[in-house]
């Protein structure tokens, strides 16, 4: 009898297998145009807000109604200078509130504050107009906290690379690292165009946002990199980009399910946020959904084909399959 040879592992690829890495150009040609808009939006005007530029915050509480355009051109016209007025809802009663930021280095002066507050009693006398609350900002500490919220971005995008490169060292880590962190400098970027081009302010919430995407949007890019050193061993002597779009076409369910749920959940808070009249959470929510979009994308169609595209430059058509140790 003839001695039975082990016939190798067949790896059964169960999905319907997208040409990811054909569409290459078209994916880049998309990032492109996105961040080239994200940074013209600059030149519409930036928005920042007033814990970073410094000035001068008055809270009132009020009854009846209030126009708040209408006091935003008044009282500017009064102090010489732009004004943004916000209504709300006090938390402990439930009496309206009206808050007026006013942007200056040097902030109102005790006499100028009593003039905004006679104004808008002049302008409804049966408002029941009182101050709650006035306080100066100083644009020195909200510079220091947005300068530590960069410096955070840059040491965790570099941790990353680094994480990056150590795992995934079969699949040239290094350049999975690199090609991981461009695709989230690509997230990050269009999430500060569309934050703009709604014209909500930078602000805390949106420091918040870049930090959280910073964690969340390179997951998806892991997984599929977890996919491709998987399938490296699994599937021998295949091309990169065949590789790469099976590991894409595998993840793309998962991807696109963890992507939905997220968003999902923002949405419904942005709903909720627009029925009760909370901007303040909107500047939060609706950045978020443009990240998680935008995250989503490149993770399955930018990173990889740009790994690929990168391999190839390399000379690396081929990823050969990991050995392992022998037993001893």
């Amino acid at each position: 009898m003839s001695k039975q040879t082990k016939e190798p592992k067949q790896f059964d690829v169960d999905v319907k297998v997208r040409n990811f890495c054909g569409k290459s150009k078209l994916f880049f040609l998309i990032s492109l145009a996105l961040i080239v808009i994200s940074f013209l939006s600059t030149f519409t005007g930036v928005d920042v807000a007033l814990e970073f530029k410094g000035g001068t915050i008055i809270t009132y509480s009020y009854s009846g109604e209030m126009d708040e355009n209408t006091i935003e051109s008044e009282i500017g016209a009064l102090v010489g200078s732009s004004v943004n007025a916000q209504g709300g809802e006090s938390l402990d009663s439930d009496t309206k509130t009206l808050s007026l930021s006013f942007s200056s280095n040097e902030g109102l002066t005790i006499e100028r504050q009593a003039e905004v507050t006679d104004k808008i009693q002049e302008l409804y006398p049966d408002s029941e107009l009182e101050l709650l609350d006035a306080n100066d900002v100083d644009a020195t500490s909200g510079s220091e906290f947005f300068a530590k919220c960069i410096v955070a971005a840059i040491f965790a995008a570099l941790i990353l690379i680094v994480y990056i490169a150590l795992r995934f060292k079969q699949i040239s880590g290094w350049s999975a690292g690199v090609c991981a962190v461009l695709g989230l400098l690509s997230t990050l970027i269009v999430t500060y165009g569309g934050v703009v081009l709604c014209g909500f302010e930078i602000d805390s919430n949106f420091m918040a946002v870049i930090l959280t995407l910073l964690g969340y949007a390179i997951n998806d890019t892991i997984v599929i990199y977890d996919r491709i050193r998987e399938n490296q061993t699994l599937l021998p002597g295949m091309q990169v980009n065949d590789l790469v779009n099976i590991s894409s076409s595998q993840s793309l369910r998962r991807t696109l399910r963890t992507s939905i749920t997220t968003f999902s959940s923002m949405l419904v808070v942005t709903i909720v946020s627009i029925a009760m009249g909370l901007t303040s959470i909107l500047s939060f929510s609706v950045p978020m959904m443009i990240g998680i979009v935008m995250g989503t994308y490149n993770s399955i169609c930018f990173v990889p084909s740009l790994w690929v595209w990168w391999q190839k430059k390399r000379g690396i058509s081929v990823l050969q399959p990991v050995k392992k140790k022998a037993k001893v």
